[in-house]
């Protein structure tokens, strides 16, 4: 074996026990975020309601939200909620509203109280479906370097000459 075949094994073999050692760890870091997510969630205590959700989301009812499929499912139930109650105006479009009321009326003020509350809310809960799928996508590229990194290995291996091949 030339000295390019043993440098190409060497590199492979080192690229291959980094992937390896940091595979395991991506995936112990994607599976500590779901077990921190599935927390807090189940920490807020959000429970759907027994009757009154739509269609899509009756499938819910009396549910905890503790996923991150949940959180988006409960999202979803605050969105139509406050569509409903705000007539399906932006925390933004009802305070241009109040704004050009001079501030003085009462309903819009409480009006946009309740769409900041709600989109607040929502948007948390969308932060927690978000980083529900980036903890899927750590932990599963931290298995497919684990992969890759064995494979890499085995490849450098291979590539090494044997004592008992040389004359």
């Amino acid at each position: 074996m030339d000295g390019s075949h043993r440098r190409a094994g060497t590199l492979l073999g080192t690229v291959g026990i980094a992937l390896a050692a940091a595979g395991p760890v991506m995936v112990w870091r994607g599976r500590s975020g779901r077990k921190e997510i599935r927390a807090e969630l189940a920490a807020q205590k959000i429970t759907f309601p027994q009757r009154g959700l739509p269609a899509e989301l009756a499938a819910h009812a009396g549910q905890r939200v503790e996923t991150g499929p949940g959180a988006h499912a409960y999202a979803e139930f605050i969105k139509g909620n406050l569509a409903h109650a705000t007539g399906g105006r932006t925390y933004a479009e009802i305070s241009s509203e109040l704004h050009a009321a001079d501030g003085d009326d009462e309903k819009l003020a409480e009006l946009r109280q309740t769409a900041f509350m709600g989109q607040s809310l929502r948007a948390s809960l969308m932060s927690a479906y978000q980083a529900w799928h980036l903890t899927t996508l750590v932990t599963g590229l931290g298995a497919a370097l684990t992969g890759l990194g064995v494979a890499l290995v085995a490849t450098a291996d291979a590539l090494t000459p044997r004592s008992s091949d040389r004359p």
